[in-house]
C-alpha cells in the first residue's frame, strides 16, 4: 500500500493542468515534467520500447510470456488535469482509517470534506484516502489511472507465472480539453482492444459514454453612442444574455441525470456590438444531439426577432461519440472486464453508462474498442477531491486479472 501511495504522491505533486487557449501539444509545457518521469519509471520497472515523441505521448511494452498467439491489449491513461480548477502545488494528506465523518481540508477557508454532500465517503469507513488541502484540485483523475497501470505492470514484470500477452500502455496528455488522443499514433501504439482507467466508483466499468459537440453562437449587435442610442442600439450583450436565459431548465446539467443529455453554456465574452457565447452539447444519441442543436436554433430566433438589425451564427463542432456503438461489435472487450472485476473480488460489477467521455470514446471510433475502468477517483474537478487507496489497489489488481484472461481466452 505505501508504495501505491508514494508512486500516486510524486504524481499528483507535479503540476500538469492543460489549456484550451493553447495550440500547443501538449497544451502547456509542464505536462512534459510528469511524461518524462513516466517513460523513465516504465523503464525502470522494467518495461521495454518505452517511447515519448514530440506530442508527449508515452508509450511502453510489457512483451508476452506465452508462445501462443494472444490479441495485444493496451491500458491508457491520462496526465493531465483539468483547467477546472487549479492542479498548481498540490499538497495532498493521507487519512488513515477514515472514521466516516467529515474531513476538514482546510481549518482557515473552512473548507470541509462531508459526507452530508458527498455520499459515496459513508461506503469508505475504515479505509485509506488522499484528499487535497483545500486549495487545488487532488489529480486523482487521472492520475490514479496511472499509478494503477503502472503498478500492475510491475506487480506482472515481477510475478512471471502470470501468464499474460503482449501488452501496450500509452499516456495521454490534453484528455481534459477533449484534444486527449488528436495526435496518437494508433499504428504505434498497436494494440488491438484496449481500456482506459479513468472512471470513479469501485467496481465499475462503463461501456457507454455521452455523445458530445461543441457550440459557438456569435451575436452582431448594432452598437451607437449611448447617449443617442434609442431606436438605434442593440446590444449584442444583451441579446446573448436572453438567449442564455431561454435555456430550458430541463436541458441543463443541474437538472438532467441518467441518460438525459443537456445544453450548457460554459463561456460567453463581448461587447456593445459583438458577443460570444460558447456551449457542449451532450447526450448518449446522436438524434438526441440533432433536438438539442434544432432547441438551440429555434431560441436564437426567437430573441433576434425582438432584434431586426442584429443576427445571429451557430457553429456546432463534434467533439466524440458514444464508444457503446463501437463496443456493441466486440462484447468479449466488455465480458472479460466484468470477469476481471468479478476476480477482484468485486461479486457484481456495475456496467454504467458515464455521463462524460474518456479518451476511450474516441480511441474506439479510431480502431481500438476501449470500454473505461474505475480508477478510483472521487469528486474530480473540484477542490475536494479524493481517492481511497484501497480502490486503487483494487484497480491494479484488475488490470493484473485482465491481462491473465485475455491470455486464458485465447
Amino acid at each position: 500500500m505505501q508504495h501505491l501511495i508514494d508512486r500516486f504522491i510524486s504524481y499528483v505533486t507535479i503540476d500538469t493542468e492543460s489549456d484550451a487557449n493553447s495550440s500547443t501539444t501538449p497544451s502547456t509545457a509542464k505536462q512534459l515534467v510528469l511524461a518524462n518521469k513516466l517513460a523513465e519509471e516504465l523503464k525502470s520497472i522494467g518495461m521495454t520500447e518505452v517511447t515519448i515523441d514530440q506530442n508527449g505521448y508515452v508509450m511502453g511494452t510489457l512483451a508476452s510470456n506465452v508462445n501462443h498467439k494472444v490479441p495485444t491489449i493496451g491500458f491508457v491513461s491520462h496526465y493531465d488535469t483539468s483547467p477546472d480548477f487549479t492542479g498548481a502545488n498540490v499538497n495532498p494528506r493521507v487519512v488513515k482509517n477514515y472514521d466516516g465523518g467529515d474531513i476538514v481540508l482546510n481549518k482557515k477557508e473552512n473548507i470541509v470534506l462531508s459526507p452530508s454532500y458527498f455520499k459515496d465517503l459513508l461506503l469508505y469507513k475504515g479505509q485509506t484516502l488522499i484528499v487535497t488541502d483545500g486549495l487545488t484540485l487532488l489529480g486523482a483523475d487521472d492520475k490514479a489511472g496511472l499509478t494503477e497501470i503502472v503498478s500492475a505492470m510491475e506487480y506482472l514484470i515481477q510475478n512471471p507465472h502470470i501468464k499474460h500477452g503482449k501488452i501496450r500502455v500509452g499516456f495521454t496528455p490534453d484528455e481534459e480539453i477533449g484534444r486527449g488522443v488528436d495526435k496518437v499514433n494508433m499504428k504505434k501504439l498497436g494494440a488491438r482492444y484496449g481500456y482506459t482507467i479513468d472512471g470513479e466508483t469501485a467496481g465499475s466499468i462503463e461501456d457507454e459514454t455521452f455523445s458530445a459537440d461543441g457550440a459557438v453562437i456569435t451575436v452582431n449587435g448594432i452598437a451607437s453612442h449611448p447617449g443617442f442610442a434609442k431606436g438605434k442600439m442593440e446590444n449584442a450583450l444583451k441579446i446573448a444574455a436572453r438567449i442564455v436565459a431561454k435555456f430550458p431548465d430541463k436541458l441543463s446539467p443541474e437538472h438532467t441525470e441518467g441518460k438525459e443529455g443537456f445544453i450548457h453554456p460554459v463561456h460567453m465574452e463581448g461587447n456593445l456590438e459583438k458577443a460570444v457565447i460558447k456551449l457542449i452539447i451532450r447526450d448518449f444519441s446522436d438524434a438526441g444531439l440533432k433536438r438539442h442543436a434544432k432547441t438551440l436554433q429555434k431560441i436564437v430566433d426567437g430573441v433576434l426577432k425582438q432584434y431586426p438589425h442584429s443576427s445571429a451564427e451557430i457553429s456546432i463542432t463534434e467533439q466524440y461519440r458514444n464508444m457503446g456503438k463501437v463496443l456493441r461489435r466486440h462484447p468479449h472487450v466488455v465480458e472479460y472486464a466484468m470477469e476481471a472485476l468479478q476476480r477482484a473480488g468485486f461479486g457484481k460489477p456495475l456496467k454504467r453508462s458515464i455521463r462524460g467521455g474518456t479518451d476511450g470514446s474516441r480511441l474506439s471510433f479510431m480502431g481500438l474498442p476501449c470500454p473505461n475502468i474505475f480508477a478510483g477517483e472521487h469528486a474530480f474537478h473540484s477542490k475536494q477531491e479524493w481517492v481511497s487507496v484501497q480502490d486503487m489497489e483494487k484497480a491494479a489488481e484488475t488490470i493484473v486479472h485482465l491481462a491473465g484472461i485475455w491470455e486464458e481466452h485465447a
